[in-house]
């Protein structure tokens, strides 16, 4: 078996190496065509080699090269990476064979050949941090993993909104990798090993790594509140690589958060307060945030937010009643928070692919200029539809399913003996519902407004529909959100999740009986003798496109709602032709939403960090002498910061 397990996966490996090399070399459309066929040969070894790790329970080691003295260079995979090998394995599919056509929109030869490069090192570099056997490894992984994805968000390195994307995803993924190195260094230091192994420690001295993890994994998952590089993002990255970023990368991260997470032995209380709060207040700003977004890949990456905030309310869950002793609830909350993990991955790729071929067809990213999609793009609307039910997690999908364990998690939290922790959970349960019925209407706001009615703006009528190739990528998640969501007690059953959970695909059929019986009706109700005629339009003879509702208009009520949130400015410009103000010459009136974070979090300290930039330059002045005195000061400093005096 472990010579098997050996051969697929160093076969996924050399596949997605030659995927990478293969379109430097050559320049042609077979070219990239093979090399995102290598992408997809991948990830069916990848499905083989994750399959058999989840069924038969085996961990292979495969020790490589020593590159220090002490440090083997090994791949490991247990059941959690296999899991999340396994997640790799689900997206990969579709977005190769969709890229196959999407990647000759670029712009020239030498960009779509980049881009099929980077995207198959983008693939390895995931699966190489998932399967590293220690923290040197995983940090290097993790650092082609940040800087591939870097490379394609900036593909179209012309546009002014690509730059800035560039610049604050390259600020804040180095962010993320300096608190993770810090947090590994505690570690090391602690441990004297750089192996993921048991830490039979006090929780006193993991709190401080803890911090560090968190938070380096937080800024790469997107936690609030440092998520403000994913709307920056995925609207400037390619909708391929988006759905990898949105599907794959912020899992990733999930992932080496709960490899620390479920090695540590004595975790403490405030750990999992401390996430589930984050998680909640992630997962309910992510979603308040995209529904007052018009920009259809800026209202997904706000959407994804809010999906990584439901997952680590999940982690958070399973670290409370670990601490209480409940270890079915504990064991219940990690299976919700893994399964909805692998869902996420599968709807919101299918979501940014669906949402790749309709700008491609229309040109634009506003969803005030979409509508009327249904007719002119059959075949992307039903799957976008199935996408959009999915991720607002009704059944049967695979979106309802996941979120079902965590409620199921929380209604049986009453176990806890602690009053205010019950207090505190039941404060999280109402959040958590709360975004599910925001996610509900957010969605059907998105769908509604894209793809039903009347087409909203000349480009959206005049729509064609996708090539094959792009309808048969999200084609596979579709299928996959679908069957996940029936299958879902089995495929528990099979990944070695030992939790009680109801059949949905007793469920399933017994709905889709009641949609093909609600069809027929509706159908036999159109052929009847019955006068059917246009609906009333108050005298107007005709409807017309500004009568529908807008994306604004649909989510205003909300807006409304939450306006202490949003921090509406309404800001007046006025000329006039006198003094006195009172003959008025010109002017404008704008109405814009606080951005919060960016303006109160991200640019004071960055606006302080310049300051002090521009004193610092001042002491490069030239003279020789002047740096000899500061390399003598700063050896001093560093000699008493090491202990050399002592």
């Amino acid at each position: 078996m472990n010579t098997l397990l050996e051969v697929l996966m160093y076969g996924a490996i050399a596949t997605l190496i030659s995927g990478t090399v293969l379109p430097l070399l050559y320049r042609s459309k077979n070219t990239r065509k093979a090399s995102f066929g290598l992408s997809l040969i991948s990830s069916v070894l990848l499905l083989g080699f994750a399959g058999a790790i989840l069924y038969t329970g085996k961990e292979p080691v495969f020790p490589a090269i020593r590159y220090l003295p002490g440090l083997d260079f090994t791949l490991a995979a247990d059941r959690l990476a296999a899991g999340f090998i396994l997640l790799i394995a689900a997206v990969v599919p579709g977005v190769s064979i969709y890229s196959i056509e999407y990647v000759e929109h670029a712009k020239s030869e030498a960009r779509k050949n980049l881009q099929a490069a980077l995207t198959n090192l983008f693939i390895l570099a995931m699966l190489m941090v998932v399967l590293a056997g220690n923290m040197v490894g995983f940090l290097i992984f993790w650092e082609i993993m940040s800087l591939s994805s870097l490379l394609l968000v900036l593909h179209d390195y012309s546009s002014e909104e690509n730059k800035k994307a560039g610049f604050f995803y390259f600020v804040m993924t180095n962010i993320s990798t300096a608190f993770l190195f810090l947090g590994f260094i505690i570690l090391f230091r602690l441990t004297g090993s750089a192996e993921f192994g048991p830490l039979e420690y006090s929780a006193s001295e993991l709190a401080l790594p803890f911090l560090f993890l968190f938070i380096g994994f937080g800024v790469k998952a997107g936690l609030v509140p440092f998520h403000k590089w994913l709307p920056y993002a995925h609207p400037a990255a390619p909708s391929s690589v988006s759905a990898l970023m949105s599907g794959v990368m912020l899992k990733v991260a999930v992932y080496g958060f709960l490899r620390f997470l479920l090695s540590v032995s004595t975790p403490e209380l405030w750990w999992g307060v401390l996430i589930i709060t984050a998680g909640s207040l992630s997962a309910l700003f992510g979603v308040i945030y995209a529904l007052k977004e018009n920009d259809i890949k800026r209202l997904l990456a706000y959407s994804s937010i809010e999906n990584i905030g439901i997952i680590f309310t999940g982690i958070g869950l399973y670290i409370i009643f670990r601490i209480e002793g409940l270890e079915s609830l504990a064991l219940l909350s990690l299976a919700g928070a893994c399964f909805h993990a692998f869902n996420h991955a599968l709807f919101k790729s299918l979501l940014f692919l669906c949402a790749g071929s309709i700008v491609h067809a229309t040109g634009t990213r506003k969803i005030e200029a979409f509508g009327g999609l249904v007719k002119s793009m059959p075949a992307t609307s039903a799957l976008f539809m199935v996408g959009s039910v999915s991720i607002a997690a009704l059944p049967p999908t695979n979106g309802f399913a996941g979120e079902l364990l965590l409620y199921q998690a929380f209604f049986q939290s009453f176990a806890v003996t602690n009053p205010l922790l019950t207090v505190f959970l039941i404060i999280a349960l109402s959040s958590f519902a709360l975004t599910g019925a925001l996610a509900a209407a957010l969605f059907v706001k998105l769908f509604g407004i894209t793809c039903l009615a009347m087409p909203r703006s000349e480009k959206s009528r005049l729509a064609k529909e996708v090539p094959k190739h792009m309808l048969i990528g999200p084609a596979i998640p579709a299928a996959l959100c679908i069957l996940g969501g029936l299958f879902s007690k089995q495929l528990l059953s099979l990944a070695g999740w030992k939790i009680e959970f109801p059949d949905l695909l007793l469920l399933g059929l017994l709905l889709g009986l009641i949609y093909v019986a609600l069809f027929l009706i509706i159908r036999s109700k159109e052929t009847s003798s019955a006068r059917i005629s246009e609906t009333w339009g108050c005298g107007i003879p005709t409807l017309a496109p500004y009568m529908e509702y807008s994306s604004a208009g649909f989510s205003e009520p909300l807006v409304m709602i939450f306006k202490n949130i949003y921090r509406t400015k309404i800001v007046h410009r006025a000329e006039y032709f006198d003094r006195q103000e009172s003959l008025f010459k010109n002017g404008n009136v704008e109405i814009r939403l606080l951005r919060f974070f960016e303006e109160y979090l991200y640019i004071p300290p960055a606006l302080a960090i310049e300051s002090f930039s521009k004193y610092v330059s001042k002491l490069q002045n030239g003279k020789l002498d002047s740096y000899v005195l500061y390399a003598f000061l700063a050896v001093i400093v560093l000699i008493i910061a090491t202990g050399g005096f002592v």
